[in-house]
């Protein structure tokens, strides 16, 4: 299957969207330059790579890698909407939005259907890959919060630690574990 570069040019521009899409989560607590969304999405694939390295299951290490890289691209027309503000929202909305968003940016490619399909699987969270991917995503989120506040000072990070995640991996868990106990030691 030969693939127009126009329309690959125009996927490519979503995607580098998020190398100007702030966090706003960290904007929002004064974060001096606060990483951006690519950087995030970086850090979660990361963060999902070395977490399959603690399991024993055979894994799609590539469908893996590849729905981490997806998580957020719907934040290239949407940006980023913190958590918090999710409680403002029609339930199931921001899944919907998030959705029409992929549609928008993949609905001309001839490779959409297997992009969407990697990023419903994610959302449906339900393979061993899929539930990495959003421990991983969490768990960059933690270390993220911890690298400021070491770095900045910054007490307005609090409210992060105020709720215990749900992970799928207890290995993830340990991680959180590990993070939140060593932010309370000098």
């Amino acid at each position: 299957m030969k693939v127009d570069s126009n329309t690959l040019i125009t996927t490519l521009r979503y995607g580098n969207q998020l190398k100007r899409t702030a966090r706003t989560g960290w904007v929002q607590r004064g974060v001096a330059n606060a990483e951006d969304v690519a950087a995030h999405s970086y850090g979660t694939a990361f963060a999902a790579m070395i977490l399959a390295e603690a399991l024993d299951d055979d894994l799609d290490k590539g469908r893996m890698l590849s729905m981490a890289l997806l998580h957020d691209l719907p934040e290239s027309l949407t940006s980023d909407i913190p958590t918090p503000s999710w409680v403002y929202l029609l339930p199931g909305s921001k899944s919907e939005v998030e959705e029409a968003a992929m549609d928008e940016i993949f609905a001309q490619t001839e490779y959409g259907r297997k992009m969407m399909d990697l990023w419903r699987e994610l959302q449906a969270a339900q393979t061993a890959e899929a539930m990495i991917v959003h421990d991983a995503d969490k768990i960059d989120m933690f270390l993220q919060a911890v690298i400021y506040e070491e770095s900045t000072g910054n007490k307005q990070l609090e409210e992060f630690w105020t709720s215990r995640p749900q992970f799928n991996l207890s290995i993830s868990q340990e991680i959180y574990e590990q993070l939140l106990e060593g932010r309370r030691s000098p």
